[in-house]
């Protein structure tokens, strides 16, 4: 399955599809040694410092991201090995135009039902690193696009839902808890959903500096889970900087 991916795609993705914030940082570092020659001693400090600052938070964030995408193994999805999967299990694997799981997914479980879907909205979902991640990769075959209100499965008719760095698009409160309630209708009874996600929280604060502003909370996260009737059965740090909540009703 490493195959699959190239060498250095997942920093390279996060380079691609986030580089205004990458060219901002080279402008400030710019601007700010360009002032250097123009400060008294007591600005010059503080200009000095606030460079080595933004050098020191470009940088990490790229760094921690070849760990997080290209090092630490996350594309073997040994992770899935908390699920059940048998051979007629239905897998259903939701994505908002960026995928880049299915096709591993695909060669995990070859003789499972797997259905993809994409319930990207221009309208509802304005992020402009998924605009850019869309253009640069072409949907899974026979990837269906769905409204997050309505999925076109039945009730209790599906084993295992996957959510992989792909519901925190869902950015109003409203649309994420009838998503998450439409998600829970067509869960079998035994069935488990699988959300991986960054938190807006400390050790991703430290990796991607105001970018882990992108991610929503722990407590966020709960909060829909609560307001639909789903629990948590597991919750488990796939490295320090990404969590996987089991789900199930």
């Amino acid at each position: 399955m490493e195959s699959v991916r190239r060498p250095f795609q997942g920093v390279w993705n996060v380079l691609h599809f986030n580089w205004h914030y990458y060219l901002l940082s080279i402008i400030l570092i710019v601007v700010l040694s360009l002032s250097n020659y123009f400060l008294s001693e007591p600005f010059l400090i503080a200009s000095t410092i606030a460079t080595i600052l933004v050098i020191i938070t470009s940088v990490t964030s790229l760094v921690v991201s070849f760990y997080v995408y290209d090092l630490s193994g996350l594309y073997k999805l040994n992770w899935l090995n908390e699920l059940s999967v048998s051979l007629n299990s239905k897998i259903v694997s939701i994505n908002a135009g960026f995928d880049e799981t299915s096709t591993l997914l695909q060669t995990r479980y070859p003789d499972v039902s797997l259905i993809v879907y994409d319930f990207y909205d221009p309208m509802k979902h304005t992020e402009i690193s998924i605009q850019r991640a869309r253009k640069k990769y072409l949907p899974f075959e026979g990837t269906l696009k769905i409204n997050t209100s309505s999925l076109p499965l039945p009730n209790n008719s599906t084993d295992h839902i996957l959510l992989i760095f792909s519901a925190h698009e869902i950015r109003n409160e409203i649309e994420r808890n009838l998503f998450f309630n439409e998600l829970k209708r067509i869960l079998k009874p035994d069935g488990k959903i699988v959300l991986l996600e960054h938190l807006r929280d400390v050790p991703n604060f430290l990796a991607y500096n105001v970018g882990f502003l992108h991610f929503m909370s722990r407590s966020t996260w709960l909060n829909t889970f609560k307001s639909v009737g789903l629990a948590v059965s597991k919750e488990v740090k796939i490295t320090p900087l990404i969590t996987n909540f089991i789900l199930e009703k």
